[in-house]
């Protein structure tokens, strides 16, 4: 199981951004800050609240230096359908339709054939700093997501409910 420290799985998949499609890499995103989620499919009930609960704070997440990818086991042309049907998605929606990356990142329910609802954040260096999963039928909060990445990248220790600006801990972490 993937824990904090280790190296983020690099993977090469197709993937869908403003109806266009193209792969992706992990290995693209080094340098960045990278909030990395998985959902369990499109054209369902929670999904569409996190999917546009990140893309309307995709702009939050780019002044932090973050960039964000959403994978589910459907096909690329079901991410297309659906991104049209919310409105567009403002960062890439990715296909795992074979399911490589969900085990790769051990978010796979092999039981139902889905992700389970799981975000990781990544450092610049490629390292998992963050990772939180829950049952798929709970959603992520994308308020909290975005806070954890603030905290993260102030390198201070922040105590629980911290928000930017309020006080931290003396010792800085550097990654």
């Amino acid at each position: 199981m993937l824990s904090i420290g280790n190296k983020a799985p690099d993977f090469s998949v197709k993937g869908i951004f403003q109806g266009k499609v193209s792969r992706y890499s992990i290995q693209d995103y080094r340098g960045k800050w990278l909030v990395l989620f998985f959902y369990p499919a499109d054209f369902t009930i929670i999904c569409p609240t996190e999917v546009t609960g990140f893309s309307k704070s995709a702009e939050g997440f780019r002044a932090e230096g973050a960039e964000i990818l959403g994978v589910s086991v459907d096909s690329v042309e079901s991410h297309l359908k659906w991104a049209k049907e919310l409105g567009g998605v403002n960062y890439p929606l990715l296909s795992d339709e074979d399911k490589t990356v969900s085990r790769l990142y051990d978010v796979l329910d092999e039981n139902e054939g889905v992700s389970l609802r799981t975000t990781f954040i990544i450092n610049p260096a490629g390292e998992i700093t963050y990772l939180v999963m829950s049952h798929t039928n709970v959603g992520r909060s994308v308020e909290e997501t975005l806070r954890v990445l603030k905290a993260l990248r102030s390198e201070r220790l922040c105590p629980s409910d911290w928000r930017p600006g309020e006080p931290t801990g003396d010792l800085a972490l550097k990654y």
